[in-house]
């Protein structure tokens, strides 16, 4: 696993260190079920502190990219299927609440690609 920060980003380390993990697992760069280091030990090798590394995995494992075996450890989940199906869970929620809301298609279809402008932009 190969991890590179950028001070100089005004992405927070923490955000940094989980989108690389993500993209090297969607990718396939990191397999399903390689084991990740220990949050101390990628900390120490990142120079960052233990929270920082802990809250990127915390936002993997809730994204499902990741999951905790107990004390075995913190290792690739099956991306793929689990992305797309939390994906399209939380496209049908937005659907119903914008429906809720009286927006109209093409209203709640802008709002949505809006959000996802600007989420793309922050990368």
């Amino acid at each position: 696993m190969e991890i590179t920060l950028d001070p100089a980003s005004s992405v927070p380390p923490f955000e940094q260190v989980r989108a690389q993990i993500a993209d090297q697992a969607r990718t396939g760069a990191l397999a399903v079920g390689t084991k990740l280091p220990t949050v101390r030990a990628l900390a120490a090798e990142l120079g960052l502190a233990v929270n920082t590394v802990a809250r990127a995995y915390r936002e993997l494992e809730a994204d499902a990219v990741v999951e905790t075996r107990g004390r075995h450890g913190t290792f690739v989940a099956a991306v793929g299927d689990t992305a797309h199906r939390e994906a399209a869970d939380a496209a049908g929620e937005y659907a119903r609440r914008a429906l809720r809301l009286g927006l109209s298609r093409d209203e709640a279809l802008v709002a949505a690609v809006t959000a996802l402008d600007a989420a793309y932009t922050e990368r």
